[in-house]
C-alpha cells in the first residue's frame, strides 16, 4: 500500500501495530529477503527506511489484496501520511486511489497535492490528482476552478486536453475576471500549440468585446496582436504593422502590458526587415536593467513562453546574439532545474539550438535540436513546436553538409506540405526549397522557393536572414535565368542595407558574389568577408572566405576559411576548401 522508501513508524500505524512489533515484522521479512535491512542501530520513528528488494516483490504483494481491503487501506495510509507531515502530494497517491464519495476536503486535498506536483515540474502528476477530484465530485462553484486548474495543468504537454478542459471552465459560472481572462488567454495559448490558430484569434476576440477598457482589455490586445504576428494562415496587410507601431510609440514599458506590446513591435520590425537599430530599440525598452521584468520570467504564465520566444529571435536575427543567448540559456537553465517538460523544455532546446546554428557551432545545434525532437515528439507530431525543431535541424544539416542525413530527417519527421499555421523560424518553405535543391530536385526547389516568396510577401516578411528564399532562388536561376537571378540578387542587397546588420549586408554581398566573375566576384567578395568577420556568423564568415580563396586563387585565405570551417564542423564546407588547396598546391 505504502509501495516503498517509507518508514517503520508509517508501516506500524497504518498496520495498527505496535513500534517493537513492527520492528519484528521488519525484520523476519528482510530475513525472508522480501525487504532490504532497515537501520536497527537507533530505532527512533523517522530511521530506517524500508525498500523492497525488487519491484516484482510489491507489485505480486500488492495484487494480493482484495481490492476492497486496498481501497480501505489507501483511505488511511492517506491520513497516515498526511499526519507524519510529508505533504499532500505524497497522500495524493492514496487519495486518487479512495473510492468518490462527495468529500469536499479530499477534493481540497487533491488540489493542493496537484499545485505542489507542478511546483517541482510533475504535471501528469498534478493532471491525474485534479481528474481524481473531478470524480468524487467538487461542489458546483469549486468544480469550475479544478477544470481551471486541469488546464493550466495540461498546457503544452496535452494541448487538446487543455482546451477541453479550459472550454468546459469557461462555459460554467464561478470564474472571477481575472481568472476568466487569464483562462481564456491558456484557452488560446492551447489552441496556437494545437495548430488551431485561427480559433485562436476568435477565442480572444469574443472576450475582448466583452470586457471594458482597462488593463484586461489591453492585456488581451497584446495577446491578439501577438497571435497575428504568429498566425500565418492569412496575409497580414501593412495596417497591422502601422497600428502596432503606432500602438507601441505610447509605450514607456511601464507595466507587463505595454512591454509586451513593445516586443511585439520590435518582433515585427525583425520579420519586416526594417533596420535592425529599430527592433533593439523596442526589445531593449522591454526589459528592466537589462533583464526580463518580474511577471515576465519563463515560469511565469501571465503571458506564456511564445512572448519571451519572439524576444529572443528578434535579438536573434538582429545580430544581437549575445542578448538572444543569454534568454534562450536562462529558458532551458529554469525549466530543466525546475522540473518543466513538454512543450516548454522542447521549445526552448529548439530555441538554443537556433542560436548555436546562428553563431555557426554547428555540431552544438545539431546536438539541441535532436533533443528539442525527442521532446516534441512526446506532445504530438505536426504541432508547431515539432516544426520549430525540425526545421532548424534540417536546415542545420544542409549548412553542415550533411545532405543525405537532412533528406532523411525530412523524411522522417514529414518536413514537407502542409505547412503549420503559426509561424517558424527560420522560414520553412526557404529551408525545405534549399532542401530539394541540394539533393538534386531542381525543379521542385524553385518551386518551393518560390512559393516561399509568395508567403513570405503576403505577410510583409522581407528579412533575408530568416527567410533565405531569395539567395537561394538566384543561385540556382544562375544559368537558366540569369536576368531575374541579378534582379533577385539586387532585391536581396536592397533589403538587407535596409535592416542594416553586418550577417544580412555580408550575406547579400556573398550571393553577388557569386553571380558576378573574375575581378568584380573577387571585390564582392572581399566586401562579404569584411561584413561577415564583424558579424556573429561564424559559418557564413567561413563560407565567404573559402568562395573568396577560390575566386582569387589564395591558397592563405582559403586556409583560414578552411580553419574556421573546422571550428564551426562544417564537414561539406572543409572538403571544399580542402579540395581547393589541393588543386592550387
Amino acid at each position: 500500500i505504502l509501495h516503498t522508501g517509507i518508514t517503520v513508524e508509517i508501516v506500524a500505524r497504518l498496520a495498527g501495530l505496535p513500534m517493537s512489533t513492527a520492528w519484528e515484522c521488519a525484520e523476519l521479512l528482510t530475513q525472508a529477503r522480501i525487504l532490504t535491512p532497515p537501520d536497527p542501530a537507533n530505532r527512533q520513528p523517522d530511521d530506517g527506511d524500508l525498500v523492497f528488494v525488487h519491484p516484482l516483490i510489491a507489485t505480486a504483494v500488492y495484487d494480493s489484496i482484495l481490492p476492497s481491503v486496498r481501497t480501505a487501506f489507501h483511505g488511511v495510509a492517506a491520513t497516515v501520511v498526511t499526519e507524519s507531515g510529508r505533504g499532500p502530494a505524497a497522500a495524493s497517491r492514496h487519495l486518487i486511489e479512495v473510492l468518490p464519495d462527495g468529500e469536499p476536503e479530499l477534493v481540497e486535498q487533491l488540489r493542493a497535492a496537484a499545485t505542489e506536483h507542478l511546483a517541482v515540474g510533475a504535471p501528469e502528476a498534478a493532471r491525474r490528482c485534479l481528474e481524481r477530484a473531478l470524480q468524487e465530485p467538487p461542489r458546483p462553484d469549486v468544480r469550475v476552478r479544478v477544470l481551471y486548474e486541469l488546464g493550466c495543468a495540461t498546457l503544452l504537454t496535452a494541448p487538446a486536453k487543455t482546451v477541453e478542459y479550459l472550454r468546459s471552465a469557461l462555459a460554467e459560472p464561478g470564474l472571477d475576471n481575472a481568472e476568466r481572462v487569464n483562462a481564456v488567454f491558456r484557452l488560446s495559448q492551447a489552441l496556437l500549440h494545437n495548430d488551431q490558430s485561427d480559433e485562436a484569434i476568435r477565442t480572444v476576440d469574443a472576450e475582448i468585446a466583452r470586457l471594458d477598457s482597462g488593463p484586461a482589455r489591453m492585456r488581451l490586445q497584446a495577446v491578439r496582436y501577438m497571435w497575428d504576428t504568429i498566425h500565418v494562415g492569412e496575409e497580414l496587410p501593412p495596417a497591422h504593422s502601422e497600428a502596432l507601431a503606432r500602438l507601441a510609440e505610447t509605450c514607456r514599458g511601464r507595466d507587463n502590458s505595454e512591454r509586451a506590446l513593445l516586443i511585439l513591435r520590435g518582433y515585427d520590425a525583425m520579420t519586416r526587415g526594417e533596420n535592425a537599430e529599430v527592433v533593439a530599440e523596442h526589445c531593449d525598452r522591454a526589459l528592466v536593467n537589462g533583464r526580463l521584468a518580474p511577471g515576465l520570467g519563463w515560469t511565469d504564465t501571465e503571458w506564456g513562453i511564445e512572448l519571451l520566444l519572439l524576444l529572443a529571435v528578434a535579438y536573434a536575427y538582429a545580430d544581437r546574439l549575445d542578448r538572444a543567448e543569454g534568454l534562450c540559456t536562462e529558458a532551458l537553465r529554469t525549466y530543466e532545474s525546475a522540473g518543466w517538460s513538454g512543450g516548454h523544455l522542447a521549445l526552448a532546446h529548439a530555441h538554443v539550438g537556433l542560436i548555436h546554428r546562428l553563431r555557426g557551432r554547428l555540431k552544438e545545434a545539431e546536438t539541441f535540436l535532436r533533443q528539442s525532437l525527442v521532446l516534441a515528439e512526446r506532445v504530438g507530431r505536426g504541432l508547431p513546436l515539432y516544426w520549430s525543431a525540425t526545421c532548424n535541424l534540417v536546415d542545420t544539416l544542409l549548412v553542415r553538409g550533411h545532405i543525405q542525413e537532412a533528406w532523411e530527417v525530412a523524411e522522417q519527421y514529414n518536413f514537407a506540405p502542409p505547412y503549420p499555421s503559426t509561424i517558424v523560424m527560420p522560414e520553412p518553405r526557404s529551408v525545405r526549397g534549399r532542401l530539394l535543391l541540394a539533393v538534386g530536385r531542381t525543379k521542385e526547389g524553385i518551386n518551393e522557393l518560390e512559393a516561399a516568396e509568395k508567403a513570405t510577401a503576403a505577410r510583409g516578411h522581407y528579412n533575408t536572414v530568416s527567410a533565405t528564399w531569395g539567395g537561394a532562388l538566384a543561385r540556382a536561376l544562375a544559368n537558366e535565368d540569369p536576368r531575374r537571378a541579378a534582379e533577385l540578387a539586387a532585391t536581396v542587397r536592397r533589403r538587407a542595407e535596409r535592416f542594416g546588420t553586418d550577417t544580412a549586408i555580408g550575406e547579400a554581398l556573398r550571393l553577388e558574389a557569386s553571380l558576378a566573375t573574375g575581378k568584380q566576384a573577387a571585390s564582392l567578395y572581399a566586401k562579404a568577408v569584411t561584413y561577415l568577420e564583424a558579424s556573429p556568423a561564424a559559418y557564413e564568415h567561413a563560407a565567404a572566405r573559402v568562395e573568396y580563396g577560390i575566386a582569387t586563387r589564395s591558397t592563405s585565405e582559403l586556409q583560414r576559411g578552411l580553419t574556421l570551417a573546422e571550428s564551426c564542423g562544417a564537414d561539406g564546407l572543409v572538403d571544399r576548401a580542402r579540395e581547393a588547396i589541393a588543386r592550387l598546391v
